[in-house]
């Protein structure tokens, strides 16, 4: 999944993965686990792309820091090559086991995969911060390039089973940005916030747009009250 800052794709996806992992109202645990009972657990997952932002301490070393800085969160302050390498990874997984929407045990032995996380906190990514379970059988991974078409991130899309794109109005996704930014105290007004996004993640959006490569489904993203996207 993927779509330009704002699009509202955290949001989508976190909805996806909460409804996918719902346990129907009428399914009872059996009280002697069969063998053949898929151990509980979540069936689904989603991995997000933040955790391969560079950390700072690699931003530091660059010629262009005051650049990578600014514009941290453009297609080249990202290691694609180690998303590329997690996408492997899960298309490997994924081909071992064609069954997994149907499959009705797990292998005992079977150790989950783990994927960089991005904390706010410290602004930079921790390694190992997701965790994939063996009980799952559907991973939605999501980031803004993932479906761009560019060196490194155009290899991306090959190894997916379905891409979507979340398509937003780029003014609709500027105000959502200025917003969340003065939310988070990262501005104080509104206005310096928009002049923020437009000196990253605008120019980051329009590229994403520009720059596209085929999906398969297209979502749009609209204000909504409820969700709050």
């Amino acid at each position: 999944m993927a779509g330009a800052p704002g699009a509202g794709k955290s949001t989508i996806a976190a909805e996806i993965v909460r409804r996918l992992n719902l346990k129907p109202a009428n399914a009872k645990s059996p009280s002697t686990p069969s063998p053949h009972t898929r151990p509980e657990g979540p069936v689904a997952v989603c991995v997000g792309m933040d955790g391969f932002h560079y950390p700072r301490s690699y931003l530091d070393t660059l010629p262009n820091r005051n650049e990578a800085y600014a514009r941290r969160g453009a297609p080249w302050t990202f290691d694609v090559h180690g998303i590329l390498s997690l996408m492997r990874r899960l298309r490997e997984w994924a081909d071992r086991n064609p069954s997994l929407p149907n499959q009705t045990s797990t292998p005992p032995t079977e150790v989950p995969i783990l994927a960089p996380s991005f904390s706010h906190t410290i602004k930079d990514p921790v390694s190992d911060g997701i965790q994939i379970p063996s009980t799952v059988s559907i991973i939605l991974v999501e980031g803004n390039y993932l479906l761009l078409e560019e060196d490194g991130w155009s290899d991306v899309s090959p190894l997916v089973d379905l891409r979507i794109f979340i398509d937003v109005d780029l003014a609709i996704a500027r105000e959502r940005l200025a917003r969340r930014h003065v939310a988070a105290g990262i501005e104080q007004t509104l206005e310096d916030a928009l002049r923020r996004v437009d000196r990253n993640d605008y120019l980051n959006g329009r590229l994403i747009k520009d720059k596209l490569v085929q999906f398969d489904l297209l979502v749009t993203s609209v204000e909504d009250k409820i969700l709050g996207t």
